[in-house]
């Protein structure tokens, strides 16, 4: 029996057809969704069962660069773990690619066998392979649905395949709605992000003196993540992971936006929500930091679980200091950068 159809918002379809309608007009249009038949055709053999199981190492790692893929950012971090064990990533692919079985199945063995393999880099591969039956979730679209309220609802325990199932046939309705491909869709979600300011472009020029700032603290975000387990505050906390998704805590999308890093204790009931401060004020860094806590609150933690807040920035002006003093369970940490040259000896 088919899927009951999910119930997209009048609302909401009406924002995204104003939004396709003005992002055609952008040079990131021109630079996510111009590309896909040389994409396609670069890639989509690539990833048919008659060729994914004698995919090289090269060609596999050169699908995850956003310079050749045009699409996706970050893919390419996961390429060492995933390019670890060949064999076992074409096994693997073989199975993600075999339209024979379910796409849930599929989904849940290829992520069980590669470690690197989430969500972002197995629904881009289905996209590729067969650009008429799957979109991507990733991040990015995950926020975007959640805050057009078209996000749908999982049962506490459901495989990460299964919950792909429902977002997919989401995504195929607003396909169909839209007029549109999937592709497309998903580089629309990315406009969407860059528009409510979450979200940086895919290809930039030259930076002023406050991008060059945000850009260090966006690399003191990807530091935080790949660096966690080594860091002070890896030793008590975990970030947070999902089925199909090692690094759910980085970036979590969720109704008020999305959260800087989130994690668990490693042996007690509680989270801790960070929030670097970045390009904003005090005030709205507060805010944020709250909505984000009180949010995890209502939709992740049990009845029990403490919710922690952290503020990470460079430097603190006093009326931060004042609105931390009186709040509970949130802690300020600041940040230095070192850079030196020295001469060869």
């Amino acid at each position: 029996m088919k899927d009951k159809a999910a119930v997209i918002p009048v609302d909401s379809l009406g924002k995204l057809r104003e939004a396709l309608a003005s992002f055609r007009n952008t040079d990131i249009y021109k630079d996510i969704v111009d590309p896909k038949d040389a994409v396609l055709a670069r890639f989509q053999t690539v990833f048919t069962p008659e060729h994914v199981t004698a995919i090289t190492e090269e060609g596999f790692r050169s699908f995850l660069l956003i310079e050749n893929n045009r699409h996706w950012t970050g893919l390419h971090r996961q390429g060492p773990r995933m390019c670890a064990d060949m064999d076992r990533l074409r096994e693997a692919l073989a199975i993600l690619v075999d339209e024979n079985q379910p796409v849930a199945n599929r989904l849940d063995q290829a992520i069980e066998m590669v470690s690197g393999m989430g969500k972002n880099v197995a629904t881009a591969i289905l996209l590729v392979a067969y650009p008429d039956r799957y979109g991507v979730w990733n991040n990015r679209s995950e926020a975007s649905m959640k805050q057009l309220d078209i996000w749908p609802s999982f049962d506490r325990n459901e495989s990460f395949g299964s919950r792909y199932v429902k977002i997919n046939q989401i995504l195929l309705q607003l396909r169909d709605m839209l007029q549109t491909d999937l592709w497309t869709l998903d580089a629309l979600w990315w406009y969407l992000n860059q528009e409510s300011g979450i979200c940086e472009q895919p290809f930039s020029n030259a930076l002023d003196k406050n991008e060059q700032r945000f850009g260090l603290e966006r690399h003191l975000h990807e530091f935080l993540r790949d660096n966690w387990d080594r860091l002070e505050l890896g030793q008590e906390w975990a970030l947070y992971q999902e089925p199909g998704d090692e690094e759910a805590g980085y970036e979590y999308p969720c109704d008020v936006g999305r959260i800087d890093l989130l994690a668990k204790h490693r042996s007690e009931p509680r989270w801790l929500v960070v929030e670097l401060k970045r390009g904003q004020t005090s005030d709205q860094t507060v805010g944020q930091l709250l909505r984000y806590i009180g949010w995890v609150k209502h939709h992740l933690a049990a009845e029990g679980e403490v919710v922690h807040g952290l503020i990470i920035c460079r430097e603190a002006d006093e009326s931060l200091h004042y609105a931390l003093s009186v709040l509970e369970n949130v802690e300020l940490r600041l940040y230095a950068v070192e850079f030196h040259l020295k001469k060869p000896e």
